[in-house]
């Protein structure tokens, strides 16, 4: 058993505590195998390291949530405990379920492929999935990132793309290059929404512990201790994704998705996705996953898309 303190500053303890303690009454009912206490501004927690780890994350929440709003209620506790158990249920469970939205909506693989996709990346540091649009491979590795930075297992996540134009000019957005290939990455932005609170999410972004960037950022770095995602590699040249893969530090995970039927590159540029799929097929502890049609949980219209655009590929037509 070990403890851990928590100090409130700046905090009416009333407000926070309470009346009569209720707040961290409600708490302590909610983790019956710890013991929290209030002493003055403190509070004690005394139990494993896996619930503290849960107590903590509770109280983080409600400490914020009261420098915000000034005050806490029952049903803020209950919310913040509801949530925080949720999570863990979804870690514990091994039946697809990857972890609950901020909604209470459980995120879990919808195919086969997803599945197989959620144990690579548990057996492999890095790992390629390849498919069409709608097939989840973006996702779940979010969902996976998330997961993992919930559970502790990293301490932060990077997810990038590269800032190719794909037909439109972002020579006329307003601001610097972040700022123009931000509305690209909204389907990030969107995933994480799902995942993570509002307030929390801003948090971590404040603090970059989770970081969503061009991938002409990564140049130079190290990332360690990292959950890291490469979105849209088709785009890559073959020399950005020498450089992406190379960022890999210790303790880190790196997902790479893309789409090799959809390169926007120019006609005469090689994509860095396909060239780094020949070279590595035969290395180990790299995995690679190909979704297809089957795995596509969009509109049921979007699989008969994908197959009429393969067949007309394949028979070449003008």
């Amino acid at each position: 058993m070990i403890e851990k303190s928590i100090t409130l500053e700046n905090i009416s303890l009333t407000d926070f505590l309470g009346i009569e303690n209720k707040n961290i009454n409600q708490l302590a009912s909610a983790f019956p195998k710890s013991k929290i206490v209030s002493r003055g501004n403190e509070i004690l927690v005394q139990g494993d390291s896996s619930e503290i780890t849960h107590i903590t994350d509770v109280l983080d929440a409600l400490i914020k949530h009261f420098h915000k709003y000034g005050k806490i209620t029952e049903e803020n506790v209950k919310g913040f405990i509801t949530q925080e158990k949720q999570e863990l249920v979804a870690m514990e469970n091994p039946e697809g379920l990857l972890l609950y939205g901020t909604r209470g909506t459980p995120i879990k693989v919808k195919t086969v492929n997803q599945q197989r996709l959620v144990e690579l990346v548990k057996k492999n540091d890095l790992v390629f999935a390849l498919g069409p649009a709608g097939t989840g491979k973006t996702y779940i590795s979010v969902a996976m990132a998330v997961r993992a930075l919930k559970n502790k297992e990293i301490k932060k996540i990077i997810i990038t793309r590269p800032a190719v134009e794909a037909g439109e000019n972002l020579g006329f957005l307003p601001g610097d290059l972040k700022e123009k290939i931000d509305p690209y990455l909204r389907p990030i932005y969107d995933a994480l929404h799902d995942m993570i609170p509002f307030e929390k999410l801003g948090y971590y972004m404040e603090r970059e512990i989770i970081e969503i960037a061009p991938l002409a950022y990564m140049r130079g770095r190290t990332l360690d201790n990292a959950f890291i995602l490469l979105d849209e590699a088709q785009n890559t040249t073959p020399m950005q994704m020498k450089m992406f893969l190379t960022r890999m530090g210790p303790n880190s995970k790196m997902i790479v998705t893309g789409d090799t039927s959809q390169v926007d590159l120019p006609n005469n540029q090689r994509s860095g996705l396909t060239e780094a799929v020949k070279i590595l097929t035969q290395t180990k502890g790299i995995g690679f996953i190909a979704l297809n049609e089957r795995d596509v949980v969009r509109h049921r219209l979007v699989k008969d898309i994908i197959l009429a655009y393969e067949k007309r590929s394949d028979q070449k037509i003008d």
